[in-house]
């Protein structure tokens, strides 16, 4: 019997923290628990039934644990509101393996929500709704808190708070940190990259902090 080899997968274009946005083009990565329990029958299919499934060329990869990706190969890296959920501590580790898996050149954008544009429009409000409008964009507030087992435990894994807001000069010289060079604040269709084309849209950038860097 002739055993076809399956061709090597190429990491030329690495999206990660993906959600249901995941082209074709792209090596696509998420870590949400939703995304292994889809794997078993029962759950799998209550997954469905909510609009929850993930695209099947969805791969499991945690950013902060490490992505099986080799180090050095890739041209584009792209994330989108994924940073604003990690702890910063877990952010700068995030940032490391990103730019340890880029090849010289390569290049890095992602997407937050920005701080600063969050923080004047509250500021500039007479609203008297103001804050409670802050607490809700920002995504550093609860409305409210159920305590059903199930919705705990989305809570608990589902990585929908925000644990760190930036704006643009700490983001800009966290990257800096890290080694990146060329950085810049970016939006929508810029990229010097035609590739994130295919994995950029547009409504992620609306009132967000986008910047593009470099290795």
């Amino acid at each position: 019997m002739t055993v076809v080899a399956r061709p090597a997968l190429c990491y030329d274009y690495v999206q990660y923290g993906c959600g249901l946005c995941a082209p074709e083009t792209w090596v696509n990565f998420d870590c949400s628990l939703t995304l292994r329990l889809e794997q078993l029958p029962v759950f799998g299919k209550l997954c469905g039934s909510k609009g929850w499934t993930f695209p099947s060329n969805v791969r499991y990869g945690d950013i902060i644990k490490g992505l099986p990706v080799p180090e050095g190969t890739t041209k584009g890296i792209y994330c989108s509101h994924v940073l604003e959920h990690l702890a910063l501590d877990d952010a700068r580790v995030a940032l490391s393996n990103t730019y340890s898996y880029l090849r010289p050149d390569g290049i890095f954008r992602l997407v937050v929500p920005d701080l600063e544009e969050l923080a004047r429009s509250y500021l500039a409000s007479s609203n008297p709704e103001a804050a409670m409008q802050f607490m809700e964009r920002s995504g550093l507030g609860m409305k409210t808190r159920s305590r059903s087992p199930f919705s705990l435990l989305r809570w608990f894994f589902g990585n929908s708070i925000h644990l760190w807001m930036w704006d643009e000069k700490s983001i800009m010289r966290e990257l800096e940190r890290h080694g990146f060079k060329q950085v810049r604040r970016a939006s929508f269709g810029d990229a010097d990259d035609d590739r994130f084309a295919e994995v950029e849209h547009a409504d992620r950038f609306a009132h967000a902090l986008a910047i593009q860097c470099a290795k």
